[in-house]
């Protein structure tokens, strides 16, 4: 888990995400940055016998080399990464283990970071297949940066994230060589607490998402609390309606569909989800 400055937030992932690590699973947290109150919540968790390491840098460091370091030293047939305002539900990690286990080709499987309402049932159908021994995955060639589970055997083929790497240009660059990747199916739900919908949000105006700007809402321009919440469901469609054959994602096809993007986002229109 990567902790920065939101320590309402990260009791509450911190404490459920211990609570879901069973004796197999072991939990690191690198918290950025020097705000006491979230410094002083990671360290009211160390004596938990499933917290094995803190990492605390005085720099903000955002994503990238906290995922690294995890990717780095961790020694786990398998990893994973939860955002301090997400809550991963009870039994995701037994699910998504056995999931790796029967399943070779799969590379990455996370939870669904939208809200259950934002699932379809026809835009999904296209991508959703059955796996090894009848587990099931809706494929894309992306997922969410929070609640996956990750084959070490990835990091071993193809590295860690490089520099300007997001996670998903990595969970593109695995779809590109074979892997499978998607979520769960039946739906495996973690709840994003930047969601405006979500029963545990702090945003529930727009003074607090100007105060809590979360950096999903920065990154889309989401200058309001209705602009942020239509964000969301806009994104839930696109990825579900989204091609899942990661050919389509070649970097110049990625350059032009954000562009493409851009004037749609000007124009008032939902762009296409090639």
């Amino acid at each position: 888990m990567i902790t920065y400055n939101r320590p309402v937030y990260t009791r509450l992932s911190l404490e459920r995400l211990l609570t879901t690590a069973d004796e197999r699973t072991r939990v690191w947290v690198w918290h950025n940055g020097d705000d006491q109150e979230t410094l002083g919540v990671v360290r009211d968790f160390e004596g938990h016998p499933r917290l094995h390491r803190v990492h605390h840098s005085p720099e903000n460091v955002r994503l990238r080399e906290p995922t690294n370091w995890l990717y780095r030293e961790g020694e786990g047939q398998y990893v994973s990464k939860v955002d301090d305002d997400c809550l991963v539900p009870h039994g995701w990690i037994q699910t998504f283990r056995e999931m790796h286990e029967r399943e070779p080709k799969l590379g990455v499987v996370a939870c669904w970071h939208f809200q259950e309402a934002d699932y379809s049932s026809e835009r999904s159908a296209h991508k959703t297949v059955t796996i090894g021994n009848g587990h099931r995955l809706i494929r894309n060639p992306w997922v969410g940066g929070s609640g996956y589970l990750l084959k070490r055997a990835c990091i071993d083929r193809h590295g860690i994230l490089g520099e300007g790497d997001s996670a998903t240009e990595y969970w593109i660059r695995l779809a590109r060589a074979g892997w499978l990747v998607g979520w769960a199916y039946p739906l495996v739900i973690q709840d994003h607490m930047d969601d405006p919908r979500s029963a545990h949000t702090m945003i529930r105006s727009d003074e607090d998402l100007e105060r809590m700007m979360p950096l999903s809402a920065r990154n889309f321009g989401a200058g309001s609390l209705a602009a942020w919440d239509a964000q969301l469901r806009r994104s839930a469609r696109l990825v579900q309606k989204a091609p899942y054959d990661p050919r389509v994602y070649a970097p110049w096809r990625r350059t032009l569909r954000r562009r493409w993007r851009r004037v749609a986002r000007v124009l008032g229109i939902e762009a296409p989800a090639w």
